[in-house]
């Protein structure tokens, strides 16, 4: 059985945009699990995303606010098919990281985060795969808005980055 999942982190509505983009809510609602890393800012967003998803996994980030830490742990673990994945919002400094991921996150096979807003694709030393999916509606210094698409497939995962319009 293969698993599709969407990949978010740092939507920052409304501050960094209005509203999440049409791709977006398109992949959330073409996806079996739909996975947030953080820095989602109001409420309403993370009310949006629940309505266009089938199965939501999501944590707090940095610029939440009590509603947001309210609903959402600041960690999260779960597995599909064979895989386990985690979910958190900051990972530290780009020097080292996969190493600290292997500590803080033994037995993970797959940690999604945010934060920086940089998509991320890595393997740590004990394999554990780390990604981030950018941000869909704030690019700082990246070219383009991105999310990312996954697939498990027992044990194996493929990741695709995508970007994302942000046009209405």
């Amino acid at each position: 059985m293969t698993t599709r999942l969407l990949l978010l982190a740092d939507t920052h509505v409304p501050r960094r945009a209005r509203h999440l983009p049409d791709d977006v809510l398109i992949a959330a609602g073409a996806a079996d699990i739909v996975v947030h890393a953080g820095d989602w800012v109001d409420e309403a967003t993370l009310d949006l995303l629940e309505q266009h998803s089938a199965v939501l996994h999501g944590v707090h980030g940095n610029n939440d606010g009590a509603a947001v830490r309210a609903r959402l742990p600041e960690v999260e673990r779960f597995r599909v098919e064979d895989v386990e994945v985690a979910v958190v919002h900051e990972t530290g400094p780009a020097k080292g990281r996969e190493l600290r991921g292997d500590a803080a996150f033994p037995g993970i096979d797959l940690l999604v985060f945010g934060h920086s807003h940089i998509p991320w694709d890595t393997r740590s030393p004990l394999g554990m795969r780390l990604v981030n999916p950018g941000s869909p509606t704030d690019r700082r210094r990246q070219p383009q808005c991105t999310m990312m698409l996954a697939t498990i497939d027992e044990d194996a995962v493929g990741i695709e980055l995508c970007t994302v319009n942000r046009a209405r």
